[in-house]
């Protein structure tokens, strides 16, 4: 007589993986920055991390990170724009046109800039989203055609002095609106540069922690508590770190206090909007977002107007910086700024990219040039650096994703 045994009790489901979890493709961007910071840092005997040199850094390069912020949303919706440089020139010979010439008030004179730079982007959205032309063929052109416009408008020579205002947006920094504070042997530092720095890491802190509730509230994967905590801590101390030297110089600059809420409005709206979304599933599979009901003519046409009025800003401020605008500004802007977003981790085919790879990026090609000049290396030298870096960049993207 055989007996029967009972059935083994189902086995419980597995709890979520507490392993580190290391993503190549993200995380190599920002391990390149910090070793090219440290490889300069030691060539220049400490001069590149001197408070004075990364206050020029940000302003030098504030441009060009402005034009990334556009450019990685254009490149991860599957198109390119290489009319942005001659965008900034034209858009800066409007605003100087408008308060030099016609003595419009400076935000006047901006709000119609902005708007301009829209309307140019608007135009060439349409041919690429609803006339079906690639983006490529109608950059270029709007490439020549804006660089002509410039020259007209110009009259081959350069319109300036700006305004007080629009010169301070470029080159000024914040007032110690609340004195200073003794740092030891580091000196005084801005008070309100301190606060704004930890308010900066606090927000970060908190986000990454409710970001970690919730996908443990879905059963994913996560980080374990020590590693959590020392990416917390590492982001903090470079963060404060970069604060305290701008702090110890003439506080924060405008124009950091511009890029720091657009990369926050453009990291959000990337990553939770709806908008940001469909721009990922257009670059992703493009047959896929059309079949799932989204409007690639009309998210498509929106990009190419937003990267219009992020270059018409950065006009402002290039033209602001030099205090005129010129026949020859914006040459080349546009390969600054597609490297930056392919160096900070955006895909060939699009679909994917982060906002803050690309100012990464941009920051790369920022302490490349400034370290090469503080070393003494020749123009040529400092362009087959940038180049190889680009090259390298592209090269370990296909190598992680043929990898994955």
């Amino acid at each position: 007589m055989t007996t029967k045994t009972a059935p083994a009790p189902a086995a419980a489901p597995p709890l979520p993986s507490r392993r580190i979890n290391i993503n190549l493709r993200q995380s190599g961007i920002y391990v390149a920055f910090a070793l090219i910071v440290v490889l300069f840092t030691v060539l220049t005997d400490g001069a590149l991390l001197q408070p004075q040199n990364i206050s020029n850094i940000i302003v030098q390069n504030s441009y060009v990170l402005i034009l990334a912020i556009g450019m990685i949303l254009v490149i991860i919706g599957g198109h390119i724009d290489l009319s942005v440089g001659s965008t900034v020139a034209l858009t800066g010979a409007i605003c100087a046109v408008l308060t030099v010439q016609w003595g419009l008030p400076w935000p006047v004179a901006v709000l119609l800039t902005l708007l301009s730079g829209a309307l140019i982007g608007a135009a060439q959205g349409y041919w690429i989203a609803y006339f079906g032309i690639p983006a490529f063929i109608v950059t270029l052109a709007g490439m020549l055609v804006f660089r002509a416009l410039t020259l007209t408008t110009l009259g081959n020579q350069g319109i300036g002095p700006f305004p007080d205002e629009i010169r301070s947006l470029a080159n000024g920094f914040t007032g110690s609106y609340l004195g200073n504070v003794g740092l030891g042997p580091l000196g005084g530092a801005d008070l309100v540069s301190l606060l704004a720095g930890g308010l900066c890491v606090a927000g970060f802190a908190l986000s990454q922690w409710r970001k970690r509730s919730a996908r443990l509230g879905y059963g994913q994967t996560v980080d374990p508590m020590p590693m959590f905590v020392l990416k917390i801590v590492g982001v903090a101390v470079v963060v404060m770190a970069v604060v305290v030297q701008l702090a110890r110089f003439r506080n924060l600059p405008w124009v950091l206090v511009l890029l720091a809420a657009l990369a926050l409005g453009y990291s959000l709206m990337a990553n939770n909007s709806v908008f940001g979304r469909h721009i990922y599933s257009i670059g992703g599979n493009l047959q896929a977002a059309t079949l799932s009901g989204v409007k690639v003519k009309a998210v498509t046409f929106w990009v190419f107007v937003n990267m219009g009025a992020l270059a018409a800003l950065a006009g402002v401020i290039f033209a602001g910086r030099l205090n005129q605008a010129g026949p020859t500004a914006g040459m080349s802007f546009e390969l600054d700024a597609i490297a930056a977003a392919f160096i900070g981790g955006a895909a060939v085919q699009g679909g994917v990219g982060k906002v803050i790879g690309a100012i990464t990026g941009g920051l790369i090609m920022g302490v490349i040039n400034n370290g090469m000049s503080l070393i003494g290396a020749p123009s040529e030298r400092v362009m087959l650096v940038k180049g190889l870096v680009l090259l390298i960049a592209v090269a370990y993207d296909v190598w992680t994703k043929r990898r994955a």
